[in-house]
């Protein structure tokens, strides 16, 4: 029956006398695990507690914070790469130059109207007034057509400063192949930039340009009849060079 110890109730006749030990209460047993260290205490569980739903009046209101007025500027990385800049497109340049031939000379005029010069002309009246002083004749040659920029209305066609200087330089190049001059005047800004690679500070100046020879740089005949002051410098830098062409003649 397994029963360890057992104690009777009354004192037994001719039994031995009990041992006081075995009448002491035993301590309550406490289990060891395997490993010979004394269990972890039992964790204690706690059932949860259902909340009371929230009645629509009870409910928290959540606040959304609104974006502030100043803009935010937004963390660009160290290593980002930094934005390509467009190159700006320059639209083509528009002009009109004519060519005559004066005796030895070339002049390459700009056309102040963009059509050919008439014979009551304000502009060509002085012209012939500037020639008759250079002691050239007064009645020029026109060589070529008017060259006008750009030359097309349409196309991708690059039409920009560069594509113009070319197309001056090479139209007045084959002229002077075709007769050389001994002085090439260039009147007018457009003249003296798509030809002679130079700006309003060149004027009254002569100047020597790569397959050009000599050119002469001058104002356009239109400014010069808005500001006459202007012509006491054409007539001293026309006396400086006008041996020149002089000798030629001779």
């Amino acid at each position: 029956m397994q029963v360890v110890n057992w104690l009777p109730r009354t004192e037994l006749p001719f039994a031995a006398p009990s041992r006081p030990e075995l009448l002491q209460a035993l301590e309550p047993f406490e289990p060891f695990d395997a490993s010979g260290e004394e269990a972890a205490a039992p964790v204690a569980v706690v059932k949860p507690t259902t909340e009371a739903p929230v009645r629509p009046s009870e409910r928290v209101k959540i606040e959304v914070p609104r974006p502030s007025a100043a803009p935010k500027v937004a963390a660009v990385a160290d290593d980002a790469p930094a934005p390509v800049a467009k190159a700006a497109v320059v639209p083509p340049p528009r002009f009109a130059l004519q060519l005559l031939r004066a005796g030895c000379c070339l002049l390459l005029v700009e056309l102040p109207t963009g059509e050919r010069f008439q014979a009551r002309d304000p502009a060509y009246l002085l012209l012939k007034d500037m020639l008759r002083a250079a002691g050239l004749p007064d009645s020029p040659q026109i060589v070529g057509e008017p060259v006008r920029w750009p030359l097309l209305v349409r196309g991708n066609m690059d039409q920009g400063p560069d594509a113009a200087r070319d197309f001056v330089q090479g139209f007045v190049s084959a002229r002077l192949e075709d007769e050389p001059c001994v002085c090439l005047w260039l009147i007018g800004l457009p003249a003296v930039r798509f030809a002679g690679e130079a700006n309003a500070e060149a004027w009254y100046r002569e100047l020597q340009i790569d397959g050009l020879g000599s050119v002469w740089a001058l104002p356009g005949l239109e400014l010069l009849m808005e500001e006459p002051q202007r012509k006491a410098d054409v007539w001293q830098a026309m006396r400086r060079l006008m041996a020149r062409w002089k000798t030629t003649d001779e």
